[in-house]
């Protein structure tokens, strides 16, 4: 009789407890499913994110100044030629050395070595026409001696001259290329404001440079080579 007293408590209490908790289920609010949502697209990984950003104009390049055309160049010392007359009176043969400054030439005895030519531009009122020469003439078999180093002028030789027995060098021609108008020409025009008639005033003509004959040759100092 105990046990089936207890039995029937154990049941009775294990159906109220799940009463109970039914009751408690059905009382709790069912959670309310959100009204609106916001998909939210994260980047996929390794991919590039891009900006726009504004556009700034790029600097402005440099200018840099045009080359001047030959017409307005001189040519180079390097590229010059000159022409060298030599004369072996001895024999009475002559030939003419075309040559550029820093050559030599060597006829026999004779070296001639050619340092600068220069000339006159067309526009110039007095010609000249010069070159530095060096003349080395050998005196003996292992012996040279420089007979003459300074300038040779066209247009009068007399003012130096190689002295020498044997042989005598002059300058016949430098060919060399010149700007069409001299650093000291003056490009005149007319007046711009005119006057009560409109006419325009003539430019007033510059007095005639004058030119001056080249300085006195100076004699360089290097020694003979053999």
């Amino acid at each position: 009789m105990k046990r089936a007293a207890v039995w029937t408590g154990a049941t009775l209490l294990a159906g109220l407890a799940a009463w109970q908790a039914a009751s408690a289920l059905q009382d709790t609010p069912e959670a309310k499913a959100p009204t609106s949502s916001t998909a939210v697209t994260a980047p996929a990984p390794g991919a590039e994110q891009t900006t726009t950003t504004p556009s700034t104009p790029a600097p402005p390049k440099a200018k840099t100044s045009a080359p001047l055309p030959e017409s307005r160049v001189v040519t180079p010392m390097t590229e010059r030629v000159a022409t060298i007359g030599v004369l072996n009176k001895r024999n009475g043969l002559s030939r003419d050395l075309t040559m550029k400054p820093g050559e030599a030439v060597r006829i026999g005895d004779l070296v001639v070595r050619l340092r600068a030519c220069e000339a006159t531009a067309p526009w110039e009122q007095e010609r000249w026409t010069g070159a530095f020469v060096q003349v080395i003439t050998r005196e003996t078999r292992t012996t040279w001696r420089k007979t003459f180093s300074g300038w040779l002028y066209k247009e009068s030789p007399s003012i130096n001259v190689v002295e020498h027995p044997i042989y005598d060098v002059w300058i016949k021609a430098c060919k060399m290329r010149h700007p069409d108008i001299g650093p000291d020409t003056i490009v005149a025009r007319g007046d711009d404001a005119g006057g009560a008639s409109g006419s325009r005033s003539k430019a007033a003509k510059s007095a005639p440079l004058a030119v001056a004959a080249p300085s006195a040759p100076d004699s360089a100092a290097d020694s003979a080579t053999e």
